[in-house]
């Protein structure tokens, strides 16, 4: 399965537009202000016992999702998969919205649920997540659920992967919490291929609950 998943396509085409933020750590390095539950150099999957945990065993599924600290607010699509094993990403398009991968957990369930957006079009400009990579640790990014209930994260660090070396096991390999990736596209653009050759990759622990 993480085979399957691994490929991460988000967003395309882009000419002519200003550049989406990038991390400020180099590629596939973390940025000065790490949590503790970064994945080790071996390539673990993050264990996140850093941060107490709230989670629940069975919680809803998420409806929306919001990030103060650079703006953005979207109801959730689902996405599965590709006929080609890959995961689905959200349809480009003015109202552009991120996506929630449902084969994975849900956020606040134990494990890693992974929420996908656009950085941005050629046609429609910026997308959804294209200030991802400006997201510093610490930030907080909300999602409400279908019950009513709102899973809060902090964001433990954003990193930039090429996509031919997309980390698998620290996305989608199980964790003893529950934790958060948010993704979208970054690096240079790759106008013969007409997309980005870079995903950028938001890592988050969940620390709390709260009542919508």
């Amino acid at each position: 399965m993480l085979v399957l998943v691994g490929v991460v396509s988000v967003v395309l085409v882009v000419t002519g537009q200003r550049s989406a933020p990038q991390p400020a750590a180099s590629t596939g390095e973390r940025s000065e202000s790490v949590a503790p539950s970064e994945p080790s150099p071996s390539g673990e999957a993050p264990t996140g016992q850093n941060r107490p945990s709230a989670v629940a065993e069975q919680v809803a599924e998420p409806v929306s999702v919001s990030v103060p600290s650079i703006g953005v607010t979207s109801d959730l699509l689902r996405l599965d998969l590709n006929d080609d094993g890959t995961v689905e990403v959200p349809p480009l398009g003015p109202d552009d919205q991120a996506g929630w991968y449902e084969r994975g957990p849900a956020p606040g369930a134990v494990g890693p649920a992974v929420i996908l957006g656009h950085v941005d079009s050629a046609e429609h400009g910026p997308g959804i997540f294209f200030d991802l990579g400006a997201l510093r640790p610490g930030a907080e990014v909300t999602v409400n659920r279908a019950d009513g209930t709102v899973a809060v994260f902090a964001v433990d660090r954003v990193e930039t992967h090429p996509k031919d070396d997309f980390p698998t096991i620290d996305v989608y390999g199980n964790t003893d919490d529950a934790q958060l990736r948010l993704i979208t596209c970054g690096g240079d653009f790759d106008s013969a291929e007409r997309s980005y050759e870079d995903n950028v990759i938001a890592f988050a622990t969940l620390v709390g609950t709260r009542p919508a």
